[in-house]
């Protein structure tokens, strides 16, 4: 290791690679059997977990970017077997939530930045350059694809793609996709339920289920009773009427709309 500054108080586990001109300051955590490449930044607050690998030129536990912020200690949370490309920033929490949190199995490519308070699923995965503001809420087997811009306290269902180059200003419903400007519902992420063994059956009851809300020019609170009514509970239609139900944004709207 070459030109490599480690803090005293940091705690590094077993069988960890450190490359050259890497900073890792003192309050952080590094679980077993993690790399980190040359010229990463690794801050205060920073918990990252085991098989982990971090990219050249990442910053991890950067001081949010947000003017509430008065230096109250916060953390920034990763868990274990993501990939973080090169350039990545990830910023620790605010007062508003404490910490930032990554789950399990994401990949985050190359140049995206992810906010204060956000908080990320598992499997997931952020394309290239993606913006994601502070607080936002991204859910388990996801995709956001290149250059995706997604607004402070979006929230991004389980199961959803979103297409490249789009604007996230409302939420995103779980098992779609998402496309067009403004961004809209486009039809059901198909390819990603089909990989994830989700039944022929379960695929058109899904499609039945957002024909209601989306094409069919009723108002949401119409379409939810509906479904309700008609729909035998299922795990899945329990996850999407409660998605809708606690979205203070609003959802995205029809292609039809």
């Amino acid at each position: 290791m070459k030109n490599t500054v480690i803090g005293k108080k940091a705690f590094i586990g077993k069988n960890v690679h450190i490359g050259n001109f890497t900073t890792i300051e003192n309050d952080v955590v590094i679980g077993d059997n993690t790399w980190i490449g040359n010229n990463v930044n690794i801050l205060d607050g920073a918990k990252i977990g085991e098989n982990c690998q971090i990219h050249s030129g990442a910053v991890l536990s950067g001081i949010p970017q947000d003017l509430k912020y008065n230096g109250e200690d916060t953390t920034l949370e990763i868990g274990n077997n993501n990939i973080i490309r090169e350039f990545v920033t990830i910023n620790k929490g605010t007062i508003s939530k404490h910490k930032t949190i990554i789950g399990d199995n994401n990949l985050v490519m190359a140049n995206a930045h992810i906010g204060h308070d956000c908080v990320i699923g598992d499997n997931t995965i952020i394309g290239f350059s993606v913006g994601m503001a502070g607080e936002v809420i991204v859910g388990n087997w996801i995709n956001i694809s290149g250059l995706t811009a997604i607004h402070q306290f979006s929230v991004i269902g389980e199961h959803s793609m979103i297409s490249g180059i789009s604007r996230v200003v409302k939420d995103v419903p779980p098992y779609v996709m998402a496309a067009r400007e403004p961004l809209s519902y486009v039809g059901l992420n198909t390819i990603g339920l089909k990989r994830r063994k989700f039944e022929s059956e379960k695929i058109n009851e899904l499609k039945e289920i957002y024909r209601i809300i989306f094409q069919e020019n009723r108002n949401t609170t119409l379409a939810l009773g509906l479904i309700e009514n008609n729909f035998k509970p299922t795990k899945e239609r329990d996850i999407i009427i409660q998605f809708i139900k606690q979205s203070t944004r609003g959802i995205i709207k029809g292609r039809d709309e």
